[in-house]
């Protein structure tokens, strides 16, 4: 990335558009404003939650949602998906999805172009998929040459009218090469196309976590010498765990393990009830996962784009699943991990055990190691720079047009 130009004194107001999917949108959202605070930079956000916004239209009958005529939200939907492990549905979903959004294209580009206008953004920044088209219309047609910038939270799009939309003139942050490829497969011009070295993760992440590590173990009743395995599939955990628990504990001392459960307090209780002879640490909802995964040596979960980003960054070699459940959208980070050889794609987590005894061979795991080192993601700050030259030009370009006049 260039160094990004002088900005003016001026504060510059971002809309975010994000959604209560999964974790990821919000986790994009609070990394732009924590690094606007880390680097004193003049941005005040505005938050727009299409999934809050959408269930309002359909209560009011502009839009047709079918998620609600079934009596349930598309997002508490996806997220007891998630939480049961019924990933198999979201294929289906996912087409269910794309309709709902082509149907209601038109009544959205007619809310939206209202909606703008009344919030004037001096740009906006897309964590979500699907809405970008009718949102970036909207937009140039409420306050034109307005910037509008996507930030993929997912390594890879899944073609078509998910990330990458070429009818329109929208900037958008690819993650990897694929998604670069893909950009330009599907006719996205390339002044719009901006690689970044990986998927955005909150800052938080870079900083050196000042704990020893011995003793911080040793407070939560682990030992300070054993390989640390941390358990993390989102923010409401998954029943999976229990089994990765179970299919451990043959280990016995060779192993701990740290299990986050997020949100979801019956998976935590039954961790803690199914305790056997090997040491483990089991926590809900916590936002101090750079402080577990310092004390951990390695992560095992669902491969999401944010997890394992936030892995790498930390320095842990990864374990995780690739078969019918995974997510379709998610399916290209089980190659990403392959390529770069920082972790271990096993078909089921019935085969944990296998996956684990390669990381208990001290070169083995050295050398997973060592290719997680060399991944050297930098994302949330090479973001913050594009925005940062995005205003600086956008203003010098107001501002010569204004001495014209």
């Amino acid at each position: 990335m260039e160094d990004p130009l002088p900005l003016t004194e001026k504060p510059f107001t971002i809309n975010v558009i994000t959604g209560q999917g999964g974790g990821g949108h919000y986790a994009m959202y609070n990394a732009l404003k924590a690094i606007a605070l880390e680097q004193n930079l003049p941005w005040e956000f505005q938050v727009t939650d299409m999934d809050d916004i959408v269930d309002s239209l359909a209560e009011q009958k502009q839009v047709v949602n079918a998620y609600n005529m079934m009596g349930f939200s598309g997002h508490d939907l996806y997220n007891m998906m998630m939480k049961s492990g019924w990933t198999w549905l979201w294929p289906l979903k996912m087409r269910l999805n794309k309709l709902l959004v082509k149907l209601n294209h038109d009544a959205g580009v007619k809310f939206f172009e209202q909606y703008w206008r009344e919030q004037q953004p001096d740009l906006v920044v897309s964590v979500m998929p699907l809405y970008n088209k009718g949102l970036w219309q909207s937009l140039q047609q409420a306050l034109p040459n307005t910037p509008y910038v996507t930030v993929m939270v997912d390594m890879a799009d899944y073609p078509p009218a998910f990330w990458h939309e070429p009818e329109i003139q929208s900037y958008v942050m690819c993650p990897t090469e694929k998604a670069v490829e893909q950009a330009h497969a599907i006719g996205v011009k390339q002044k719009c196309i901006v690689k970044t070295s990986g998927i955005s993760i909150h800052p938080n992440f870079y900083k050196q976590v000042k704990c020893d590590r011995a003793a911080e173990r040793k407070l939560l009743g682990l030992d300070p010498d054993c390989l640390t395995g941390l358990v993390l599939f989102g923010g409401y955990g998954s029943k999976v765990m229990l089994d990765i628990a179970q299919q451990l504990e043959h280990f016995q001392q060779k192993l701990q393990l740290i299990f986050i459960c997020g949100r979801n307090e019956e998976l935590a209780a039954q961790l803690h009830q199914s305790r056997g002879e090997q040491r483990r640490f089991v926590t809900g909802f916590t936002k101090d996962i750079p402080y577990f995964m310092h004390l951990s040596d390695f992560f095992i979960g669902k491969p999401g784009p944010a997890c394992l980003s936030e892995a790498t960054v930390m320095n842990l070699p990864v374990i995780v699943e690739r078969n019918i459940s995974t997510l379709i959208h998610e399916l290209y980070n089980t190659v990403w991990v392959e390529q770069n050889e920082v972790g271990i794609v096993i078909p089921n987590f019935s085969q944990i055990g296998k996956a684990v005894e390669q990381f208990l061979q001290p070169e083995t795991f050295a050398r997973y190691q060592a290719n997680v080192a060399d991944i050297n993601n930098r994302a949330i700050f090479e973001i913050s720079d594009f925005i940062q030259n995005l205003f600086a030009t956008h203003s010098l370009t107001e501002g010569a047009l204004a001495s014209d006049q």
